[in-house]
């Protein structure tokens, strides 16, 4: 009988030598040491922040079609076949208070077009915190077309849409989510950079930067889709994670702390009367008489329209009636799309008089940049074009995460008996990385750790993670030791 020798197990599958999750190469240099520290950051972020990043994805690619969902929807609140003359807007007013009895008028919105209906919206008890009633009136016969509850300048659809991206429905304790991704997805983008332009590569191979491979399917394949793919929308998914941080709930205070001691916060017409007029054709009001002639205001709501067209106020007009007897009209623009037009005008409704005014050119350029980024993030500064855009950075996003997952499933051992999921990168990076390049990395991270709470926290707990994992193998290993020198030591 012939003795056959066993088949040896079929061998691991090795890496590709280009991958850049592979040093393949040490020079001795910062970048040497860097580089598999932000490898290890990079494949942990994915990982665990990935969840946060793909719901975000998702429900933000659903925002993004929110605008052509409602003006098909609320298509008879929102527009009428002009007919005639428009009512005076207080008639308007009247009827919406008999639609929505015992509510406290928060403001009239008059439309831009001829066929757009007046939105008076009115605070009623008994709804959620930033909620109001809004009456669609037809302004040509105060004909009120329907009433709705609105969250800000959002129809139901659109509030909640909103809701879900931003809090998932969960309240306060929702908008955590939202905030992880957002604090973390500039991270990974740009780890994920340095990584993919960092790797090792040829000149004639330059053009693998940008164009992902063709050929067999693979993990080299889903890595050259996961980076060229990445390289493209990377400004994107920055400025979504620069946005989305600045009206968080615990990041956003903290930039916005910032942002005024830099001198950019977003100023605000004043209301009160009494502290002297400005504007065009305004000579000033004496706060005495203004004060004393409020209990009987001349200025109704269609003068306070006209008085702050005269002041050079265009389109969509939002007008807040006084809050009191030392309280003026407040009349601002509200086109949220480019040019943007955000004028205001505080009007004394005794008088007529301009007591305060308002123009966008005015804002400080950190301000501006925050309403257009802030409007570029919700789809409303280009329009369509906007919107476009934003779906293909969320679905960009999804391929993303895609490849990424599908590359840590691929990078398994295929032996029998063999680990489920790949491994992940080594430990110990940070030992490599040289102190000069440390020690700034490290303040800079306290830094950001601080002003990002939901960074910082997250990070601590990888270390901490990380390191409850390495004691407990090192506590195994030394075990292992242990029992495998006890049957030397008894045969001694």
């Amino acid at each position: 009988m012939t003795e056959t020798t066993p088949a040896a197990p079929p061998p691991l599958r090795q890496r590709p030598a280009e991958d850049f999750a592979t040093p393949t190469r040490r020079n001795g240099g910062a970048w040497s040491g860097l580089r598999p520290l932000l490898l290890r950051l990079h494949f942990y972020t994915g990982v665990l922040i990935g969840p946060f990043l793909l719901v975000a994805a998702v429900t933000g690619l659903l925002y993004t079609a929110t605008p052509q969902i409602e003006s098909v929807v609320y298509r008879h609140e929102l527009k009428v076949t002009p007919h005639g003359e428009p009512e005076p807007l207080s008639a308007q007013v009247d009827s919406a208070r008999e639609a929505i009895p015992g509510g406290r008028l928060v403001s009239v919105t008059k439309g831009a077009g001829d066929s757009d209906t007046t939105r008076v919206t009115f605070d009623v008890r008994g709804l959620p915190e930033g909620y109001t009633q809004t009456a669609f009136v037809d302004p040509y016969d105060a004909e009120v077309r329907g009433t709705l509850r609105t969250s800000g300048e959002w129809l139901p659809v659109r509030a909640w849409f909103d809701s879900l991206h931003r809090t998932l429905h969960l309240g306060e304790f929702g908008r955590n989510y939202s905030e992880i991704a957002a604090s973390w997805l500039w991270v990974e983008v740009l780890g994920g950079l340095a990584l993919w332009l960092g790797a090792p590569r040829g000149r004639e191979r330059l053009r693998g930067l940008f164009v992902p491979r063709r050929g067999p399917k693979g993990r080299r394949r889903t890595l050259s889709w996961h980076g060229a793919a990445g390289l493209w929308v990377s400004a994107g998914f920055l400025a979504l994670s620069a946005t989305g941080l600045t009206w968080s709930a615990q990041a956003g205070v903290n930039i916005g702390k910032v942002q005024d001691a830099l001198g950019g916060a977003t100023p605000s017409v004043s209301s009160a009367l009494g502290h002297g007029a400005r504007g065009s054709g305004s000579a000033g009001a004496d706060a005495g008489e203004s004060s004393a002639a409020t209990s009987a205001p001349r200025i109704d709501l269609d003068g306070a329209v006209r008085i702050a067209r005269s002041e050079g106020l265009r389109g969509k007009l939002v007008i807040t009636p006084p809050a009191d007897a030392r309280s003026a009209y407040v009349v601002h623009e509200n086109t949220r799309h480019w040019p943007e037009q955000q004028d205001s005008v505080a009007i004394d409704p005794a008088t007529g008089k301009v007591t305060d005014k308002l123009a966008f050119d005015d804002f400080p350029v950190l301000a501006k940049l925050t309403r257009w980024g802030i409007d570029a993030h919700m789809g409303l500064l280009f329009g369509p074009a906007n919107q476009i855009a934003l779906a293909v950075i969320a679905l960009a996003l999804i391929g993303m995460l895609f490849w990424g997952y599908r590359m840590w499933w691929l990078r398994r051992p295929t032996r029998a008996g063999g680990t489920r999921f790949g491994r992940p990168p080594v430990r110990g990076a940070w030992r490599r990385v040289p102190g000069r390049v440390m020690a700034p990395l490290a303040v800079v991270t306290a830094l950001l750790a601080y002003y990002l709470p939901l960074f910082g926290l997250p990070l601590a707990c990888f270390l901490l993670g990380d390191l409850t994992v390495a004691q407990v193998r090192r506590r195994r290993r030394t075990r292992a030791e242990a029992r495998a020198e006890t049957p030397k030591e008894m045969a001694r």
